[in-house]
């Protein structure tokens, strides 16, 4: 069920790891070696890519290997949004690869990069059109975010929120779907991108949107998703539940799964973002996961087809 587990989602970014808990990021440097070991100890065939950084900076990738990091995955990632949010512009892009390149000989993979439609959605068009020019052939992975537009009535992932002005919204546009389900003009140039290009998508707990992605991905050609399992909602009642559906819905896909996300009740600072208390817990979650929707070849776990039986 799962070819690559991501570790974290964007460290360098603070709306997704608390720099004033961990400000030299020796605590993420260590929960993220913790976790990659658990993951090959649970299966050493599953890809292990330190989660995807953004900004796209060397600095914070010197560091990593410094720390030892990077002996311990198979792959670095990178998240661009030149249009939208990065101080650069989209035709540096090869140079930002090339920037992570010399720093490390692991695959660098482009496991989000998007545009948004809050301008026009004209421009989104272009840019995809654009960005497939500059990064084909030039990472081992591209996947573009994302499918949907975010829902107006939930709250996009971010420090904060509606004080960021444009920055903000822009969140809620990223799709090549609307809100409502009707396609943008970029979606039939993505369809012509695949399968060179995959998919982010998240989807929230009990996502209701999860069966029509699934179909569009499968019209589109995609056959790269990257999603996420949070280990915050492995607290939430029926967690597995959940879990074994949007697992055994992506069952076709290529599957980078991205584990993130501290619970409240875990974390040095009641915070998703938040460095975790012990460390070793998420690694053991990782490991669980690993376990449940990878196992070895060899294992007597259950398949994720008994799992939906039971």
């Amino acid at each position: 069920m799962i070819e690559a587990a991501m570790i974290w989602n964007e460290p360098n970014n603070k709306s997704h790891w608390d720099p004033e808990i961990d400000p030299d990021w020796r605590r993420f440097a260590h929960m993220t070696t913790l976790a990659a070991d658990a993951i090959a100890a649970s299966n050493p065939d599953i890809i292990k890519v330190l989660g995807g950084i953004s900004p796209i900076d060397s600095g914070f990738m010197g560091r990593m290997k410094d720390y030892g990091v990077l002996d311990h995955v198979d792959a670095v990632a990178v998240h661009g949004f030149p249009l939208d949010w990065n101080l650069w512009q989209i035709h540096e892009w090869p140079e930002k690869i090339d920037e992570i390149r010399a720093v490390t000989h692991l695959p660098i993979w482009v496991s989000e990069v998007g545009v948004s439609s809050f301008g026009a959605e004209e421009v989104q068009l272009w840019g995809l059109k654009r960005t497939a020019e500059l990064l084909k052939g030039k990472a081992a992975r591209l996947q573009w975010y994302s499918l949907y537009d975010l829902p107006r009535s939930w709250e996009a992932t971010t420090r904060h929120r509606e004080a960021e002005g444009s920055s903000y919204y822009r969140h809620f546009y990223m799709g090549i779907l609307r809100e409502d389900g009707t396609p943008k003009p970029a979606l039939e140039e993505f369809a012509r991108q695949t399968p060179d290009f995959g998919l982010v998508q998240w989807f929230h707990f009990e996502d209701p949107r999860l069966d029509d992605a699934v179909s569009w991905m499968r019209r589109l050609g995609v056959r790269s998703v990257r999603t996420g399992l949070s280990w915050a909602d492995r607290f939430r009642p029926n967690a597995l539940d959940w879990f074994d559906r949007q697992m055994r819905s992506l069952e076709d896909f290529e599957v980078t799964v991205t584990f993130c996300f501290t619970p409240e009740h875990r974390g040095i600072a009641a915070h998703h973002t938040s460095a975790p208390l012990i460390p070793e817990e998420f690694a053991a979650f990782c490991s669980e996961m690993v376990d449940r929707y990878a196992p070895r070849q060899d294992s007597s776990a259950p398949s994720i087809a008994a799992l939906g039986a039971r």
